[in-house]
């Protein structure tokens, strides 16, 4: 059976301090590349209109073929790969926090009954 260490609730909120703000980095990233999707999609339709393809919906059809498309979706797929990995790491170390006050407060009690 695995041995756990003690929990040390300032650890833990130093922890979420600490990633505040490579996990707002990491959101806003991909917040970014949400938006941009729609910049690069408009871009390729443009140019899918001047390689002769009439209607929007042949513009699109060229548009999300687009190794650029392609590769930015790529991209986004990391950017919110690397949100949710910070974010999970964060609600872990808020968990943390809930199970020490529960100990401690199961501490509390006992000392009440043992005493």
């Amino acid at each position: 059976m695995k041995q756990h260490k003690p929990i040390d609730p300032q650890e833990a909120v130093d922890f979420l301090i600490e990633q505040s703000k490579p996990y707002a980095i990491a959101k806003s990233n991909r917040v970014m590349m949400e938006e941009m999707r729609k910049t690069i999609k408009a871009e390729c339709m443009i140019s899918a209109e001047r390689m002769g393809h009439k209607t929007a919906v042949m513009q699109e059809r060229e548009a999300y073929a687009d190794p650029a498309y392609k590769s930015h979706l790529e991209a986004l797929q990391e950017a919110v790969h690397e949100e949710e990995r910070l974010k999970w790491l964060m609600v872990a170390a808020q968990e943390r926090i809930a199970v020490w006050r529960s100990q401690e407060s199961s501490n509390r009690m006992l000392d009440k009954v043992t005493l």
